[in-house]
């Protein structure tokens, strides 16, 4: 005698649907979130990031002296020129501004030193208060 079992071990084709479909909209709502929080992310890596530039000028000046630290500062012609004379005073710091700063940020540096400025912070929205 034959026996089948009328009912199989497995999943629907409607069951297997519906689970890729939940899977689909939880997806849907947590990508926006992912995105938020690494966007937030980045800005809070390029404000650590200027604040420490600031250290730096201040132990630019400190070392150096405020007339001497503002010439050299002054005789550097732009911001990257500006940032090798920092680097010293940086822990584990590459050799360009632009390798420094997260991707889309940029630190702009005063052209003088007296008085001691902080950098400002620009985005990918535009100037950033920190």
């Amino acid at each position: 005698m034959n026996t089948r079992h009328s009912s199989l071990a497995g999943f629907s084709l409607v069951e297997v649907l519906a689970a890729i479909a939940i899977i689909g909209i939880i997806t849907f709502l947590a990508i926006p979130n992912i995105v938020r929080v690494k966007e937030d992310g980045e800005e809070s890596l390029a404000i650590a990031r200027v604040e420490a530039l600031n250290m730096s000028m201040a132990s630019f000046v400190q070392a150096n002296g405020s007339t001497s630290a503002n010439t050299a500062w002054s005789a550097a012609t732009d911001d990257q020129a500006r940032y090798v004379l920092l680097t010293p005073y940086m822990a584990f710091a590459p050799n360009a501004l632009t390798t420094y700063m997260p991707h889309g940020y940029t630190a702009n540096f005063a052209n003088t030193l007296v008085p001691l400025t902080k950098a400002s912070l620009t985005g990918p929205s535009g100037a950033i208060a920190y």
